[in-house]
């Protein structure tokens, strides 16, 4: 394969990592909320309606000032509350109200259930190995970022 061919398919899993996040753009968009907003309530619906904002700047890789953010806009609408976690009282556990409740019966489970009906429309073994294979690109990238932040790379 051509150093052509390599770039042309990489850019080509780029392209398509876009279009998944327009989906999600649109789908929050839709749902009156920002990405964080709906990613929030998202970790919430899967977790069972609480889940600390530490754990959610985590899994999505958002800063706490991008989560608290998202958060305050949230609570103004009374969709989640925030509380000290009652074993670390520094960390904040965010819950779903009933309107939250609501709101996630409503917006967030059918989209985790068309999700689920996408995924499960592979055969199992294609399943595995998209898997396989998102893991260990996502391994790959952060190697060669990994080696880009040393000035390692290749140029």
């Amino acid at each position: 394969m051509s150093t052509h061919d390599q770039l042309t398919s990489a850019r080509e899993i780029d392209v398509l990592y876009r279009e998944s996040d327009k989906l999600y753009y649109e789908l929050a968009r839709d749902c009156g909320l920002s990405e964080t907003a709906y990613w929030i309530m998202y970790a919430l619906e899967v977790s069972g309606g609480s889940v600390t904002q530490r754990q959610i700047a985590g899994d999505f890789s958002y800063s706490k000032q991008t989560v608290n953010s998202a958060l305050k806009t949230l609570e103004a609408r009374g969709l989640v509350t925030l509380a000290p976690a009652e074993d670390d009282r520094r960390t904040k556990l965010v819950s779903l109200t009933p309107a939250g409740r609501a709101f996630a019966d409503e917006r967030i489970r059918p989209a985790i259930a068309a999700e689920d009906r996408a995924f499960t429309s592979l055969a199992p073994a294609e399943r595995a190995e998209l898997l396989r294979l998102v893991r260990a690109y996502a391994s790959a990238i952060d190697a060669e970022i990994a080696r880009l932040r040393e000035g390692r790379a290749d140029a």
